[in-house]
């Protein structure tokens, strides 16, 4: 029987206390824990992040999202002298449209463009409208050129030089506006050189995200290393991560939910890496809800397939996985796709259980919070 529940975007709800959400990362990356969660036998064991290494056999694959975040987060000035800020999600073709250039697409780095033109988001979004600007710097600023049902807009950057140079001058990490700080306003808790470095995985190599896949922030190259000295593959995939992924579910039931379609590649090499592990009978492991969603996208027939293009798989109860066996994620927010995610691989039952003994042992929340191994 069907758990019609399950369907209700306010099944994956709970109540986290504001104190749990974590502001800064752990001291060192593999410093933070980890909950395993245990499908076959229904419960879960407490553990520190480098205990992942006991559940790797011999022929296991790790996958990564090796995509790389960008200063994304442009603040500036409306005419009026009021804040104003930009997110840039991604740049607009024809810089990026394959027919235009084969050689080229959005899943390589964002920085081989002439990123003049962007598919952004606004705030205050009802108040800035088609021909209105924000000035970010001296001779630097956002023209709106118009606006997307999706709710982002299409934008200019406008000022002299290359347009990169001007991001990586007055761009900013874009933190999740859920981060806290003491001595910041509510909705801006400001970035610095730790968040420079520890917002970003060590192995990021393509530029592209404005959001970190946050469950490979807990790898160093030492403990990527020990993965590889106990016989498993590892194995690198892009998907640039957009707005899609952290959009917020506000349809009544879950499949009314549409996630922005994101660009990934997943190369033949690592097609054949994952194709002679599952031959093996080695197991995946992904890491981070945005490897799972590229390898289901491109595992779905049985065979993992080399691709690139654009995915908007939202995966989500009852779905039936066909290229993971095992995932490493971190706490996500209450009625997430990426909340529905883990509910899709490890019950939703099971899932929410996790996280309410995850919130009683006070684990860390969020972006830079704890994680959980799915198996």
């Amino acid at each position: 029987m069907t758990d019609d529940r399950a369907g209700r975007t306010e099944a994956y709800d709970y109540e986290l206390p504001a104190e749990l959400i974590a502001a800064r990362p752990a001291e060192r990356r593999d410093a933070s824990r980890l909950l395993v969660v245990d499908r076959a036998r229904g419960g879960f064991t407490d553990a520190a992040f480098p205990a992942l290494l006991d559940g790797l056999s011999p022929g296991d694959a790790v996958v990564v999202n090796d995509s790389r975040v960008f200063p994304a987060r442009l603040l500036g000035r409306k005419p009026t002298g009021a804040r104003a800020e930009i997110l840039l999600v991604r740049p607009e073709p024809p810089a990026l449209d394959p027919a235009l250039d084969p050689g080229l697409h959005p899943s390589d780095s964002f920085d081989r463009t002439d990123a003049r033109r962007w598919r952004a988001m606004v705030r205050p979004g009802g108040k800035l409208k088609p021909g209105r600007t924000v000035d970010i710097a001296d001779g630097f600023a956002v023209e709106i050129l118009d606006s997307a049902p999706d709710g982002t807009r299409l934008v200019r950057l406008v000022g002299d030089g290359d347009p990169w140079n001007l991001i990586h001058r007055h761009g900013r990490v874009p933190l999740p506006p859920y981060i806290a700080r003491d001595g910041t306003p509510e909705d801006d808790p400001g970035d610095d050189a730790e968040d420079r470095e520890r917002y970003q995985t060590v192995y990021a190599a393509p530029v592209g995200s404005v959001a970190a896949p946050t469950a490979g922030l807990h790898f160093t190259p030492e403990l990527l290393a020990r993965v590889e000295a106990r016989g498993a593959r590892l194995v690198k995939l892009t998907l640039h991560v957009g707005f899609g992924t952290f959009r917020p579910v506000t349809a009544a039931r879950i499949e009314a939910h549409r996630v922005a379609p994101e660009a990934y590649s997943f190369s033949q090499a690592a097609a054949d890496r994952l194709n002679a592990t599952r031959e093996s009978g080695g197991r995946v492991f992904a890491i981070g809800t945005t490897s799972c969603r590229v390898l289901e996208t491109v595992g779905a027939g049985g065979r993992y397939e080399p691709r690139r293009g654009w995915t908007n798989l939202f995966i989500r109860p009852p779905y039936e996985f066909r290229a993971v066996d095992a995932l490493v994620t971190n706490f996500h927010l209450p009625r997430s796709s990426l909340l529905m995610l883990v509910a899709a691989f490890g019950g939703r039952e099971l899932a929410l259980e996790a996280y309410a003994h995850a919130i009683r042992e006070q684990y860390r929340f969020y972006s830079y919070g704890d994680a959980m191994l799915v198996i």
